[in-house]
C-alpha cells in the first residue's frame, strides 16, 4: 500500500471539513476583529505605546516594506488568473486559497481584485507613519523551451497590474515585476519595464520553475546588469503555493550564478526554511537552507551584491534558530531589508505570540499589546513585532536600518 495514501486521505477529509466551516477558517486566517482606521483612537494605551517605540528611530520616509503581494485572480484584472484547482474541488491548494481571502479580508470571492487592494490600501493608511510598500507580480510557470506551463502555474499577477497600482498610488506602492527567464521575450520585457523606472525583478523558482544557475539565463543576468536591476529571489523550502517537484530550485546556492555576474540579489525569507543541497561540496551532503544562506553573505566576494531579506521569518515553522541568528549577526543587519510578505502576517495561525513570549522574544505585556494591534491591523503588527522582539540571551533587536532603504539598493 501507497505509505502517502492515509496522509493524502486524511488532508482531504480535513480539507472537506474546514469547507464546511468559514468561522473556523476565519480563525486559522483573518481573525481580527476591528478596522485599521480605529486604532490610534481605541487601541490600548499598551498598544499605542508600543507603536510609538517601534517608529522610534525610524524615518517614515525612508520606511519600506520590500516584500508585499498582489492577488488578482480575473474578476477585475482580466489577464490576472489562479490554478483551477484553487477556486474547485476539495484539495489543498484550494483550502490555501479560502484562507489568504480570508485573512486579505475578502468578503466575495467574485470582487477579489477590487476588494484585495482596497483591504491593502487601509491598512497601509492606517497609521499616520506610513512608509512604502513594494508590491509583487508573479509571472507564469515557463519550461525551458520557453513554452507556457499552466498546469504548474499556481497565480498570475502581470507586470503592467502592478506598475499601474503604483502609478495610482504613488505615496503608497513601489512596483517589483516578475519575469520569468525563459520567455521568448524576456530579455524584452526587461528593456520594456526598465525604460519606465522599474528596478526590481521577483522570482519564487521553486513555484515558477526557474534554474537560477542555469547557464540559459546568463543573458537575463547581463540584461539585468545592463539596467542595474535587482532580483528579489525566493530561497529556501516553498509552502505557500504548490512547488513540490521543483523545490530544489530554492537552493540559495544557486543564486550564485547572478552574483558572479554583477547583480545583486536579495534572498527573501534569508532561505529561513528547509533543506538543501550542499552545491559546495563534493560529497552528497544535506545542509539547512539558512546555514547556506549564511555562507553567501559571509563571502567576501559578494559584499554589495547579496542582501537578505526578513518577511515570514517569525512563522513558527521557522522559528526560532535562524531570526535569533540575525538577531546576534549585528554584522550583518546593514545587508538585512525588512518584507511583510502579506498577506501571509494576517494568517493567525502563523504567527504564535504566545511561543515568542515563553521563549523570552517578546514579554507578556508586549505580547497583550501586539495581539490588540493585529486585531486592527496585522500588517502594522509584523512591522511593530519584528521591532519589538529581542534575543532571548543577548537582548539584541534587528538595527532601525533593517526597515529602511538600504542604501546599497539605491543606486
Amino acid at each position: 500500500m501507497n505509505r502517502l495514501y492515509p496522509v493524502k486521505l486524511t488532508l482531504a477529509l480535513f480539507a472537506g471539513w474546514l469547507f464546511l466551516s468559514s468561522c473556523l477558517i476565519d480563525q486559522i486566517g483573518g481573525a481580527f476583529t476591528k478596522q485599521p482606521e480605529e486604532l490610534e483612537r481605541s487601541g490600548s494605551p499598551a498598544a499605542r505605546k508600543l507603536i510609538d517605540a517601534a517608529f522610534d528611530d525610524i524615518d517614515p520616509a525612508r520606511l519600506v516594506d520590500f516584500h508585499t503581494h498582489i492577488i488578482a485572480i480575473g474578476t477585475s484584472v482580466k489577464d490576472a488568473f489562479v490554478n483551477p484547482k484553487m477556486r474547485e474541488g476539495i484539495n489543498l491548494e484550494r483550502l490555501k486559497f479560502l484562507i489568504y481571502a480570508s485573512a486579505s479580508a475578502i468578503s466575495n470571492i467574485d470582487d477579489t481584485d477590487r476588494e484585495y487592494v482596497a483591504r491593502l490600501i487601509r491598512l497601509t493608511r492606517g497609521t499616520r507613519r506610513q512608509g512604502k510598500y513594494r508590491i509583487l507580480a508573479l509571472d507564469k510557470h515557463y519550461n525551458q523551451d520557453g513554452s507556457v506551463n499552466l498546469a504548474k502555474t499556481n497565480i498570475y499577477v502581470p507586470n503592467h497590474y502592478v506598475v499601474d497600482l503604483a502609478r495610482q498610488h504613488s505615496d503608497l506602492f513601489l512596483p517589483v515585476i516578475s519575469v520569468h527567464p525563459y520567455r521568448t521575450d524576456a530579455l524584452e520585457e526587461l528593456d520594456k519595464w526598465a525604460k519606465t523606472g522599474v528596478k526590481y525583478v521577483k522570482w519564487l523558482p521553486n513555484a515558477m520553475g526557474m534554474d537560477p544557475a542555469s547557464k540559459s539565463v546568463e543573458p537575463f543576468y547581463r540584461k539585468m546588469k545592463e539596467h542595474n536591476m535587482i532580483l528579489l529571489s525566493h530561497a529556501g523550502k516553498e509552502q505557500a503555493v504548490e512547488a513540490e517537484e521543483d523545490q530544489q530550485l530554492g537552493n540559495p546556492l544557486r543564486l550564485r550564478k547572478p552574483l558572479d555576474m554583477g547583480v545583486r540579489v536579495i534572498v527573501a525569507h534569508a532561505a529561513s526554511l528547509g533543506t538543501c543541497e550542499d552545491l559546495d561540496s563534493r560529497e552528497a551532503k544535506k545542509a539547512n537552507c539558512f546555514d547556506l544562506f549564511l555562507r553567501l553573505m559571509d563571502e567576501t566576494k559578494y559584499a554589495g551584491l547579496v542582501f537578505g531579506e526578513i518577511s515570514a521569518m517569525l512563522q513558527f515553522n521557522r522559528m526560532p534558530v535562524p531570526f535569533s541568528t540575525l538577531l546576534k549577526r549585528q554584522d550583518l543587519h546593514s545587508r538585512l531589508v525588512n518584507g511583510s510578505d502579506y498577506p501571509l502576517p494576517a494568517i493567525n495561525a502563523l504567527i504564535r505570540t504566545r511561543s515568542l513570549a515563553s521563549d523570552g522574544f517578546i514579554t507578556s505585556a508586549e505580547r497583550e499589546a501586539l495581539n490588540d494591534i493585529y486585531d486592527y491591523n496585522p500588517l502594522l503588527f509584523d512591522f511593530v513585532l519584528k521591532r519589538t522582539l529581542r534575543h532571548p540571551e543577548t537582548q539584541q533587536k534587528l538595527a532601525p536600518s533593517v526597515f529602511m532603504e538600504n542604501p546599497g539598493l539605491e543606486n
